[in-house]
């Protein structure tokens, strides 16, 4: 990967890169939609908590699958044309999406509005690839903060369903991803230099998955944007049904956990570069693991008998404790993003295309079943709160994985520590 030269200038970079946080903004918002107007839509259609968890989920599941072939496509063809592309093959679904009425509908529609899911693996190696690798982190975290879409989702989309209605929202969000699209087209450059020629099916491509390393950054990245994606879409009911606030008002404090895990992601990346991906992501997992632990006590009565007589006690997270646990988990999850594409950077920069579009593949997979999971916990036990308790033993196979792979072979504290990125000093 070439830095800024003659034929590369450092201004086209910067170009790139901004027009295409950009246009992954945009497209994270749409493939983000369902987690608002979802809940007018479940109440018009009398869905329960596992149709709904189905219903967020489907954008996910089409985005994640696409992953793949569309980080390939980067490689081969270059990320201006796929980028371009994908953008305006979602708009005509996304329009359609008003006219849904029946539950199969929105179910299908939402397939192919979630091809906008698969920007991230056009975006990432496109803009990584116009910088120098002792930058592609922080670069890559830039980018990585149009996650933020999903906090721009729930501040644009709550006023649209109030004042007109949620059909309303699918037609504003088909227009402004048109109007994305052109303007990616005009900002965005391209540079044969940056294709990687190779005649790689999409099955050799996925033999990647044999590499014990790339299977543990799919784990890794299946809870910090997996679990991102999947508590972005189930928050705003989550505030609702909780505690009892109105739509917008849950929109609005469900934002103070999407917004710093997306906004944030460039520091994680700036913070990658610097420290090494490893010593990122294990901070990030104990920090998940704590947030989680506190986030799944459910709300809870019980009474003691004491010398007086009988003492009822009750236990549980207010809405504000609750929301700044989420704030906390939001930040440690949008480090958490940058550091493990850090990984993949330091270990596969000739490959970085297929690698990113496999780990996003298993990132969106995490995405698209773990709505489903929290719904069918939430109808089997009736406790809200199980979320949480499915992500804390999900955070616990990766501390243990990643406590047996790389801790036990380097210092992450202390004077030893290394500075290099550890995937270096690793294969040292």
């Amino acid at each position: 990967m070439s830095a800024a030269s003659p034929s590369n200038p450092g201004g086209r970079a910067l170009s790139v890169l901004v027009v295409s946080t950009l246009a992954f903004t945009v497209c994270f918002m749409v493939w983000m939609m369902f987690g608002v107007i979802g809940i007018p839509i479940k109440k018009q259609l009398g869905l329960n908590a596992t149709e709904f968890g189905l219903l967020t989920a489907m954008p996910v599941l089409s985005g994640s699958l696409v992953r793949v072939p569309l980080g390939i496509w980067t490689d081969k063809f270059g990320g201006r044309i796929v980028f371009f592309s994908l953008m305006l093959a979602c708009v005509i679904p996304i329009w359609l999406m008003a006219y849904a009425t029946a539950y199969w509908h929105f179910l299908t529609i939402g397939l192919f509005v979630g091809l906008a899911g698969g920007s991230f693996s056009v975006g990432t190696p496109y803009v990584a690839r116009w910088f120098p690798k002792n930058r592609q982190g922080f670069a890559m975290g830039v980018f990585g903060a149009g996650n933020s879409g999903a906090a721009v989702n729930k501040f644009v989309a709550p006023a649209l369903v109030v004042a007109f209605g949620w059909t309303m929202v699918p037609h504003v969000y088909a227009a402004v991803l048109l109007g994305t699209a052109i303007l990616f087209w005009f900002f965005s450059h391209s540079d044969e230099q940056h294709l990687v020629s190779s005649k790689a099916s999409f099955g050799s491509q996925l033999k990647a998955l044999k590499d014990p390393r790339v299977l543990k950054y799919c784990q890794y990245y299946s809870i910090v944007f997996g679990g991102y994606v999947a508590l972005s879409l189930w928050m705003v009911q989550y505030y609702v049904g909780e505690y009892g606030l109105d739509i917008r008002v849950a929109a609005l404090l469900a934002a103070c956990f999407s917004l710093p895990g997306g906004v944030l992601r460039a520091i994680g990346g700036w913070l990658s570069d610097r420290h090494g991906a490893h010593n990122v992501t294990w901070w990030v997992m104990w920090v998940s693991w704590i947030c989680l632990f506190l986030l799944s006590y459910p709300q809870t009565e019980f009474t003691v008998q004491t010398i007086n007589g009988e003492r009822t006690f009750s236990i549980g997270l207010n809405v504000y404790v609750f929301t700044a646990l989420m704030f906390i988990l939001g930040i440690a999850w949008a480090f958490g993003k940058a550091s493990v594409f850090k990984y993949i950077s330091d270990d596969y920069g000739q490959n970085i295309g297929a690698i990113s579009g496999i780990v996003g593949l298993a990132g969106g997979l995490g995405g698209f079943v773990l709505p489903i999971m929290f719904g069918a916990l939430m109808d089997l036990t009736g406790i809200r709160s199980s979320a949480f308790m499915l992500m804390y033993g999900v955070v616990w196979v990766s501390l243990i994985w990643m406590y047996w792979t790389e801790v036990r072979k380097t210092e992450v504290m202390g004077e030893h520590a290394p500075d290099a990125p550890f995937s270096r000093s690793f294969q040292r």
